[in-house]
């Protein structure tokens, strides 16, 4: 699938402000919140299967606050980069061993070739213009069997037409200018050098979906699979049941 006309960016939502919008607006971000837990999810998953090896380097794409980075500045020499300023100041308080730099994910130039053991981009893809056009520069900063890990939303989850398109969790956030289902970025994937190694789905927290049913009660019954997989860091969760998509890649080939 490719896109003949880029999405225009609005460029006016990356501002502080951002994180008091959209999703972050609904998501407490302390200690054992949705957010807490799934930093520290994504981050297990990381040390598993990003390569082996002394003098790693991780490069996170859209390092938003720079929890993430803070978790993994042990294990990995570090980068961030972010559109924003407020988050290149709060990465550099969350994860003062790494670096962290303002940029854009849309062109990754600057970065040495085949130094990477690991890129990271969590709620990132869906923001860019050109999407696969990213994807083709993170395999050639990976080493061979690099990782390469990215959440993004998945449109077709099965109870998402219980909910309004335009104000649900995917919808209401207008710098999501590029969502599509799994078998899209799946096939971007792999047509960039990747193997995909798991694809899976994170649950389906974006409650409520029936009407009569209290929002913690149907919080708590649809989530509980999605805490399991958390908890066991484990990826069995169906895309189907995901409010978001998950997929982990491995650098396979080189890509011109």
């Amino acid at each position: 699938m490719t896109q003949t006309t880029p999405p225009e960016v609005p460029m006016e939502e990356y501002s502080a402000e951002y994180f008091e919008r959209y999703n972050y607006a609904d998501r407490p971000l302390g200690k054992y919140s949705m957010y807490w837990f799934a930093r520290r999810y994504y981050a297990a998953l990381v040390r598993r299967y990003a390569p082996p090896g002394v003098n790693r380097r991780l490069l996170e794409l859209g390092c938003g606050l720079g929890h993430m980075l803070g978790l993994l500045q042990n294990d990995f020499q570090c980068v961030g980069i972010d559109l924003i300023d407020y988050s290149i100041q709060q990465t550099k308080l969350n994860a003062p061993h790494a670096e962290a730099y303002v940029q854009s994910a849309d062109d990754l130039s600057n970065f040495e070739a085949g130094t990477f053991s690991a890129v990271v981009a969590l709620h990132l893809v869906e923001h860019l213009p050109d999407p696969q056009n990213t994807i083709r520069q993170v395999n050639k900063l990976l080493k061979p069997d690099g990782l390469f890990l990215f959440a993004t939303p998945n449109p077709v989850y099965s109870l998402r037409r219980y909910k309004d398109h335009q104000t649900d969790a995917i919808g209401k956030d207008p710098t999501h200018i590029n969502v599509h289902p799994p078998e899209v970025w799946h096939q971007w994937a792999e047509a960039n050098g990747f193997k995909v190694v798991a694809h899976f789905g994170d649950g389906l927290w974006d409650v409520p979906y029936l009407k009569g049913i209290p929002t913690k009660l149907q919080f708590a019954a649809f989530g509980f699979p999605a805490f399991v997989q958390v908890m066991t860091q484990t990826t069995f969760t169906p895309l189907s049941l995901g409010v978001n998509q998950v997929c982990i890649a491995r650098k396979i080939a080189e890509v011109s």
